[in-house]
Formats: structure tokens, sequence, C-alpha cells
């Protein structure tokens, strides 16, 4: 069956200034070792690495990509590095991300996730005064910026905005904020040499290697595994949209191809997986128990833990049809990625060089399940 989707164009990228806010962490790390991979000059704006063992420190990433460790709450910082940088393309990734830490702080959540984001596009706005290059912004998001549905439909990118818990609630306002940008921006491009399309990328549970995330699922069965005790596993009945952190990224990468050329896409975009890898969590680290082998195993948390949505679900199919991305490798291929990253990072092999030749077997298919 031959494969007409749109691919990656890393001629597009070779050359191309990029700024990634967020870069010390699990999927800013893959990104801008994609895109420096491409010949792309990436430039990342973060605090330091937020785990210990980090992607971003295993990956000797202080080689590869120029690095402001500085706080998105920080307006000055963060403008004048964006000045100094002249990007084409912003990769907004920053965020606290967990939705249990939003729970226990959530003023801090609120001020990273939702004025971080009106500090990076009101930084835009000034650069953009000042002539700065800058064609597109892609908002990073997430699938819990939904108002929860009862029917059992996946989220379409026109449905309601809403969020219970802090962190779903702040990225929920986050995509506000960016639907106001954007309309200034409109108003504003008169007065710029170049005018700017702001786009965002809402993506669902990502696996990979490299995450070391507390309170986070796969990461805490990696760390359990190699430890050798059972994962506990707090929502066992959860259902989530699974997917290789390469998906997601592929999607922004798409996005920002087509955004950069055309302001008609300048839109929100889910990117997820095909119907059949939303599933449960037991069913998730009960193949990944299979797959791992070696008395892996796992056990039900029955005490209390803070309300989490019980289904989410994506519809993709905007993104399918308009930017021609879909996934390419199912949640069995994720899974098994996912520990062959995890068995070669126990056996001290370079971790730089597992995440380069992912990516590369993702670029050109290996593997590769076609739906």
């Amino acid at each position: 069956m031959p494969d007409n989707r749109i691919r990656i164009n890393a001629d597009f990228w070779k050359g191309k200034n990029v700024f990634v806010t967020g870069h010390t962490g699990f999927k800013g790390t893959w990104l801008s070792l994609w895109l420096q991979g491409m010949g792309a000059n990436v430039t990342g704006y973060s605090l330091q690495p937020p785990t210990e063992p980090s992607l971003f420190e295993l990956c000797r990433m202080k080689d590869v990509v120029s690095s402001y460790i500085a706080d998105i709450r920080d307006m000055t910082a963060l403008s004048e590095a964006i000045v100094e940088a002249a990007p084409d393309i912003i990769f907004h990734l920053a965020a606290q991300p967990l939705v249990r830490v939003s729970y226990l702080n959530p003023i801090e959540t609120y001020e990273i996730n939702t004025m971080g984001t009106i500090h990076l596009l009101e930084a835009v706005r000034q650069a953009k005064r000042n002539n700065a290059p800058i064609k597109a912004v892609i908002h990073v998001s997430t699938d819990k910026v939904y108002s929860q549905l009862d029917e059992e439909r996946g989220y379409r990118e026109d449905d309601r905005l809403g969020g219970g818990d802090p962190y779903s609630n702040s990225k929920a306002l986050t995509e506000l904020i960016v639907t106001s940008y954007r309309q200034m921006f409109e108003k504003e491009e008169q007065a710029w040499i170049v005018p700017v399309a702001l786009a965002s990328a809402r993506a669902g549970n990502v696996i990979g290697g490299g995450d070391w995330a507390e309170d986070r699922l796969i990461p805490d069965c990696f760390r359990a595994i190699l430890q050798n005790e059972p994962v506990k596993l707090r929502y066992p009945h959860a259902v989530r949209p699974w997917q290789h952190v390469l998906e997601p990224l592929h999607g922004y990468l798409l996005l920002a191809q087509h955004v950069y050329d055309d302001k008609q896409y300048a839109a929100a975009w889910n990117f997820g997986p095909n119907e059949e890898d939303t599933i449960s969590v037991e069913k998730v680290v009960s193949s990944l128990c299979q797959k791992w082998g070696d008395q892996a195993a796992y056990l039900i948390d029955s005490a209390e833990h803070p309300h989490e949505a019980p289904v989410l679900r994506l519809n993709c199919m905007k993104s399918r049809d308009l930017l021609g991305w879909s996934p390419r490798w199912n949640l069995d291929m994720a899974i098994t990625k996912s520990i062959e990253w995890v068995k070669a990072y126990d056996q001290s092999e370079d971790c730089r060089e597992i995440c380069s030749k992912q990516i590369q077997e993702y670029v050109e298919g290996s593997g590769q399940h076609d739906h």
C-alpha cells in the first residue's frame, strides 16, 4: 500500500531559526533533537531539566542547542531571548504539565500555563514591532482542554473548552488567550513586514523513552520495573488516547510547515491515535508488562486520589484531512519502542543515538502499522 501522507520536509527546516520553550523537558528534548537533525538552528528557553535523570542531560543537548535557562514568567528575559534568537518559528511547550501537581500548586500552575503563554505571545508582539522575522507560532496544548462530554465520541476542535482540574482548566484558558492574540496579531500585522500565524496543537497522552516525570503512568511503570517492584495503578479504568511522543511532534512540525506558508492553518488541531489505541490504563500496563517480561507486574492502588476525567477521546479527522497527518506507529509499536529505549538506557547505551535512531525509523516508516 503506497504511503500518500504528507511527510516532514527536512529541506524546509534546514537553516531555519527555531525557538523552543520548555526545551529541557521530555517532549522539548525530542523535538529539539528532531529539528537539529534536519539542520535547524535551535534556541531553547526553559527552566533547568525538571527530572533526575533527565533526557536533556543524557542526550548532551547543550552541545546541539543554544540554551536560555530562565523562567517563562520572566517577561524581560523572555523578550530579550526572542529578540536575540531572531526565530522564524516558535514552539511553545513550556508548562506545568501534571494534573496531580496542579491540585497541590494551583497558583503556580495558572501562572506558568496561563500567564506564561501571555508573556510569550506579548513578547512575540513586541518583537514584531521591531521587525523580528517570526512567521509561525505553535502553541502546544492538550486533549484535557475540553469540557467533559457524556457521550463516548472523540472531542473535536470546535467542542466547548472547560477542564475540571487546575491543570486542564489553565490549558483551556490558554486556548482562549491564543484566540484573542490571534485576532490582535491580525489587527496589527499591517504594520509588520511579515505577519505571524498562530496555531494551537492538542495532543493525547504521550509515551516514549526518556520520560521520568513523577506521577505519570508510563514513567512510573518503568521506574517500578527497573526496581523489580509491581506497578501501582491509581486509575485502572481511565480511558486515554495513547501515542508515542513522535506522533504529536510529527503533527507540530507538519502544522508549522503549513502555517508558515499559509495563514489559513492558524487554528486549533487535534493529534491523537487511531480509535483502537484509545484504551484503559490497565490494558496499556498489562501490555507493557507482558512485552517487558522478567516478572514485570502491576497491582491496583485502591487509595483515594484526586479526580481525573474517566474517558478522553480525540477526533483527529481535521488533521488527517487538511494537514495530511496520521499516526504511523500504533500503540503496540509505541510500547515496543518505549521498552526498547529504556532497556538500551539500562545498558548504558548512548541516549542521543537511541533517540536519533528512533526518529529515523519513524520518519522512514520502519515497523509502520497502516490502518
